[in-house]
């Protein structure tokens, strides 16, 4: 009888079901050290225990997308192993910062399926959780994937398509407990720029770029304990070429916003996000960033700033979708979500 595990495919998804994901991991401060070693992540709060307690917090928290990509990690065996494309992300909301010696683990409920036309795949929708040792929910967030069918015949499932919100609204958001913005040092945070000095419709160029490496970015994944095998088996994609993880692409944009977006501290909600086109080793990322909204959270000094974050391979700069309405070649990441900066 065989003992491996060849992953789930499209027809053994049903709406409803709780799927509790294995390996819960412990984080520490090796997990944030390798993370600045693969991305130039620069944001004081996470840099520095003093700074952040200079904000309020006991210590620097684990990067958000550090804590991202763990919980993510977690689901891959079970939701995205047979995945033939990652296709989107919604109502993401950050709940708890992680600490170094937190233990995370994952549970994801199916909340939609659809199959496709071609009756060889369909669209699986799940709401995962990322839950502390103390039971606490850090983060959620919902995405869906086209996963291939195993069995051609199995009937399609009746369609079942949730409705989500296309963007939260500030008061979704949790500022982290304690807090406190009113006695920010900008100086030691690399810029001047507040929340006042950005305007609605801003675009933002991050001028650097950094040159994707085969090696680092398998690195990554394996950190973050991702087994799909298109990041790892070259044997399985057209041409022997790796496909990028998607995370290490949100990573790397993430981290090159700095330069302007320094004071863009905390990742506390997710609206929505597309890998529009697959990022290769030799690919090099640059990103720009759109400023769609701003909304105040009633916490001293802390205002929510809504941006898009868009990471590309070349191409025109401050492009995103041609007149068909797809995205352009050299789109890799368009991202929407809201961060939180002092005021």
């Amino acid at each position: 009888m065989a003992k491996t595990n060849p992953g789930r495919f499209f027809e053994d998804y049903s709406v409803g079901e709780t799927i509790h994901h294995a390996v819960p991991r412990t984080v520490s401060g090796g997990e944030r050290a390798l993370y600045h070693a693969l991305y130039p992540a620069r944001h004081a709060l996470y840099s520095s225990d003093a700074f952040a307690q200079g904000c309020g917090l006991p210590a620097a928290p684990i990067d958000d997308m550090a804590a991202f990509h763990v919980v993510f990690g977690k689901t891959v065996p079970d939701i995205s192993l047979n995945a033939l494309a990652n296709l989107g992300y919604a109502e993401g909301r950050w709940l708890k910062p992680v600490w170094p010696g937190d233990t995370l683990r994952s549970t994801s409920d199916v909340i939609g399926v659809k199959q496709n036309s071609n009756g060889k795949s369909g669209v699986v929708w799940v709401r995962t959780k990322g839950v502390n040792q103390h039971g606490e929910v850090v983060l959620e967030y919902v995405r869906w994937a086209m996963v291939r069918k195993f069995d051609l015949d199995a009937p399609a499932p009746e369609t079942v398509i949730q409705e989500l919100k296309p963007v939260l609204e500030a008061s979704d958001l949790v500022v982290p407990e304690g807090l406190d913005f009113t006695g920010y040092d900008f100086t030691l945070a690399g810029e001047p720029h507040r929340w006042g000095d950005y305007e609605v419709g801003e675009v933002i160029d991050h001028v650097d770029g950094v040159t994707v490496e085969e090696a680092e970015h398998m690195m990554a994944t394996r950190l973050w304990q991702n087994t799909a095998k298109v990041h790892f088996d070259a044997s399985l994609r057209e041409g022997g070429k790796r496909l990028i993880y998607g995370g290490h692409v949100i990573s790397m944009a993430r981290a090159l916003s700095f330069n302007g977006l320094a004071n863009a501290q905390i990742v506390a909600g997710l609206n929505g996000g597309a890998h529009a086109n697959p990022c290769f080793a030799g690919d090099t990322i640059k990103a720009w960033s759109e400023v769609l909204d701003k909304a105040e959270t009633g916490v001293p000094g802390v205002g929510a700033i809504r941006l898009r974050l868009v990471a590309t391979k070349g191409g025109e700069p401050f492009t995103l979708k041609g007149e068909d309405g797809k995205y352009l070649p050299h789109v890799m990441l368009d991202l929407d979500y809201w961060a939180l900066m002092p005021m």
